[in-house]
């Protein structure tokens, strides 16, 4: 059976965006606006750069926060085992 779809329509970064997916309409939103907010806040620290390399700082940024959140929840779950041992 084929999964349902959401269709939305966003602007990131001045450009309109179509996203597909499973998620919520408002999360996917939502999700937009914080990719968005992030080229924004990369753009206005570094405003001689052109969108892509924008686009690409702002996805490493966005990567280096998920890691090391990764790397938290590890962490965490490990020290959670260990205490039920």
């Amino acid at each position: 059976m084929a999964e349902y779809k959401n269709r939305i329509a966003v602007d990131i970064y001045d450009q309109q965006y179509t996203l597909v997916g499973a998620e919520n309409p408002e999360h996917m939103r939502y999700v937009a606006r914080l990719v968005d907010e992030k080229i924004r806040e990369i753009g206005v620290r570094n405003a001689g750069l052109d969108t892509t390399r924008k686009a690409v700082l702002a996805a490493v940024n966005v990567m280096d926060d998920y890691v090391k959140l990764q790397e938290k929840y590890d962490s965490a779950i490990r020290e959670l085992e260990q205490k039920g041992n």
